[in-house]
């Protein structure tokens, strides 16, 4: 691939630590501009080096706080840091609605903290596809630790598994049935579990009830998944006594911790902080984090094949008439949706046929 001029002198501000060059190359990225994908793919050869965090949970459970706190500490530790806020879509513009920059106030200034929102655009695991190019692009540009905060808490967010090496969740004190709800779906991607305004009534209850809910867990998935968790929750063990066994954690997994903070006073941030690096170790100790960028290596290159061969396919449907042309072919009667789904794939299988034809003999 070969770069615009003007491109290429923008990765060279990015690379440099320009700042105003890498809001510029997210925009880009965002925008889905003419050249983004060249760009992007000249980052490559620059990332691997971020921590990448991801932090999720229920509206409400504050997780912007933690976020600004969280940076604040980090820079304490004379670490930068890249905040991604993935807001709700604007159903209008499709842009972010909230703006989480108002709810970051501890940094404002900070120049080594860069905050983006974003929009999460519909996509159903609350991420943007532009948002795993961001962090590419932050990676690149030299920031130690990337933050992604979510737009909310439901099955859905599993999606930032393909994204973070980390992933929080945080529950808000006296969730009670809440908490039997979300364990089918998104308490099974913690790594880290987070019981935020531990200050307020419920909070111990809480953590018993996750205490409780991740001793009944069966593990981690003996499949993989990237590093996370995907745990089903089996009957209770008669000799449960509401305690953490040492034994609980074995060296073939990790046994998600719970941290109790107050964010908003920055108590037990420091505690989040030292189990987040724990959590770092273990994937680079056990080998799990290689697998987590192969996996996501490779969901990139699937969801670059849907989107390249929808395009390929709106054009054929295009050629052939129109979708809505089509349609109405087959509410008279003409023809099935069926046939025509072959039809339009006949050039793009001939195209495959030939390509594999080629490869063989060139390989011989």
């Amino acid at each position: 691939m070969s770069v615009d001029p003007d491109d290429r002198a923008l990765l060279e501000a990015l690379l440099a630590g320009e700042h105003r060059a890498l809001a510029r190359t997210i925009s880009k990225i965002e925008n889905r501009s003419p050249g983004y994908r060249d760009l992007v793919s000249e980052l490559y050869a620059h990332t691997g080096s971020a921590d990448v965090i991801g932090i999720t949970g229920s509206p409400g459970a504050g997780k912007s706080t933690l976020v600004d706190k969280l940076a604040e500490a980090y820079r304490d530790r004379g670490e930068t840091v890249g905040i991604i806020a993935i807001d709700p879509s604007s159903p209008f513009t499709g842009g972010a609605v909230l703006g989480d920059r108002i709810r970051m106030a501890s940094t404002v200034g900070d120049m080594d903290v860069f905050v983006r929102s974003m929009s999460a655009r519909g996509t159903l695991g609350g991420l943007s596809t532009a948002t795993a190019d961001a962090v590419k692009a932050m990676d690149a540009f030299g920031k130690d630790k990337i933050i992604i905060e979510t737009v909310g808490a439901g099955q859905n967010e599993i999606d930032i598994v393909r994204t973070a090496d980390t992933v929080a969740v945080l529950v808000p004190p006296g969730s009670g049935d809440d908490i039997q709800t979300l364990k089918a779906g998104i308490l099974e991607i913690a790594d880290i579990f987070v019981v935020n305004k531990a200050d307020r009534d419920g909070a111990d209850r809480t953590v018993q009830e996750l205490r409780e809910m991740i001793h009944l867990g069966d593990g981690s998935d003996p499949a993989g998944g990237g590093g996370h968790h995907s745990q089903e929750i089996i009957d209770a063990h008669d000799d449960w006594d509401g305690e953490p066994d040492e034994d609980d954690e074995t060296d073939e997994g990790w046994t998600p911790p719970i941290v109790e903070t107050v964010a908003i006073h920055g108590t037990g941030v420091d505690e989040f902080i030292d189990e987040l690096a724990a959590h770092r170790g273990h994937l680079v100790d056990s080998g799990e984090h290689a697998e987590q960028v192969r996996t996501r290596y490779a969901e990139e290159i699937r969801t670059l094949l849907r989107e390249d061969v929808h395009s390929m396919l709106e054009e054929e449907l295009a050629a052939a008439g129109g979708i809505d042309g089509l349609a109405e072919a087959v509410r008279n009667g003409e023809t099935d949706p069926y046939t025509i789904a072959s039809d339009v794939l006949e050039p793009v299988e001939d195209c495959l046929e030939d390509l594999e034809t080629d490869t063989h003999v060139n390989s011989r």
